[in-house]
């Protein structure tokens, strides 16, 4: 298991430390240590944007698995716990390798924008505020995952605070939390157009 300390380390293990010709959500879990918080929201959020949400369901599926362990990050839980069936769901590696592929050009330059700061933010009590805002981007997630590129948005504010809490950054969650603010206005005007409402 690598110690992640950044986007760049969360990705090379997501590929070092997985083989095979499927991936399960357990494998991923491991390869980042699902005992820490940051660097799990940190790879669902990473996940939630990448090429792994072709496959039906994967956002929504996604979406509860950040809601389950944010839940758990607000309440305090020391070690996050998550249901066998969720960790048992797998998919091609070729879509991980794809992703991560992908992203593996414009990593060097998130990972140098990132250094310690505001990192009074990163710590409790804000980090509860941080895992409820994860609670509030999951559960804005569920119904944009039936307008396509609705998920987009939330889960780069997942992706963020992630990062934010793994690099002790508290200028991510300031941004992070300027796309979670995004995502509910493209909710708002969903549902405003929405011909049962």
């Amino acid at each position: 298991m690598a110690q992640v300390r950044n986007l760049r380390t969360l990705l090379q293990s997501l590929c070092s430390e997985t083989e095979g010709e499927t991936v399960s959500v357990g494998d991923l879990l491991n390869a980042v240590g699902r005992r820490s918080y940051g660097p799990v929201i940190l790879l669902l959020g990473f996940v939630a944007i990448s090429p792994l949400t072709i496959i039906p369901g994967a956002n929504v599926l996604v979406a509860l698995i950040t809601l389950i362990f944010a839940l758990q990050m607000v309440l305090g839980r020391p070690h996050p716990w998550i249901p066998k069936q969720a960790l048992e769901f797998s998919f091609p590696r070729e879509h991980l390798v794809a992703g991560v592929e992908l992203a593996d050009k414009y990593v060097a330059q998130i990972d140098r924008f990132l250094k310690p700061r505001l990192a009074f933010l990163t710590r409790p009590p804000f980090v509860n505020l941080v895992a409820l805002a994860c609670v509030g981007a999951a559960l804005v997630t569920l119904p944009l995952s039936f307008v396509p590129l609705g998920p987009v948005i939330p889960s780069l504010a997942i992706l963020l605070f992630g990062l934010a809490i793994t690099a002790r950054d508290g200028v991510v969650i300031v941004l992070a939390a300027a796309s979670l603010v995004g995502a509910c206005y493209v909710l708002m005007r969903v549902w405003a157009v929405l011909p049962f409402v």
